[in-house]
């Protein structure tokens, strides 16, 4: 089981979610699309492994490294001319160790978003010589947070037990 920590009410030394938040917005264009006339996953996986770092970076105050991928689901597909919203924020954080949710949108030309996937990536803070660093404690205003947290601590117990068997 992971160390438990609270996802705080309290600012002293600690970082709201609000604050890391991150979006990026991409058209498509014809070199980001596969065979299948649809958005290459990779090109996306590489958009959110951008999204995921530099919330990370802005919680930490840290270079960040990605320690894995947790859990990406591709709901739907994109064309050429969407217009793509990619949208990171943190749920949880461990000692050194920061969840971070990154949701993908299709945003149509009326405004109207629609989601296309979600993805859990699990990103490390480091010092200079690249070693593991303590982060911040994390802020929750919202009953949404709270809850993403709490689901963070399961996802965090998940993946030990994942690594203890490797599996």
């Amino acid at each position: 089981m992971p160390k438990r920590k609270e996802c705080q009410m309290e600012q002293k030394g600690k970082k709201h979610v609000w604050e890391s938040k991150t979006t990026q917005i991409q058209i498509l264009m014809p070199e980001h699309i596969n065979g299948y006339n649809r958005l290459f996953g990779g090109k996306l996986v590489e958009w959110i492994d951008v999204v995921a770092a530099v919330a990370a970076r802005r919680h930490s105050g840290r270079n960040v490294t990605t320690a894995c991928i947790d859990n990406l689901q591709f709901q739907s597909g994109a064309h050429v001319n969407s217009t793509i919203v990619i949208e990171g924020q943190l749920t949880w954080v461990g000692n050194t160790s920061m969840e971070v949710r990154v949701d993908t949108f299709v945003e149509e030309l009326n405004g109207q978003k629609t989601h296309i996937n979600r993805a859990y990536l699990i990103m490390v803070a480091l010092d200079e010589a690249e070693r593991p660093v303590p982060v911040p404690g994390l802020v929750c205003d919202t009953e949404e947070e709270k809850e993403e947290f709490e689901a963070g601590i399961l996802r965090a117990s998940l993946r030990r037990e994942r690594r203890r068997k490797n599996f």
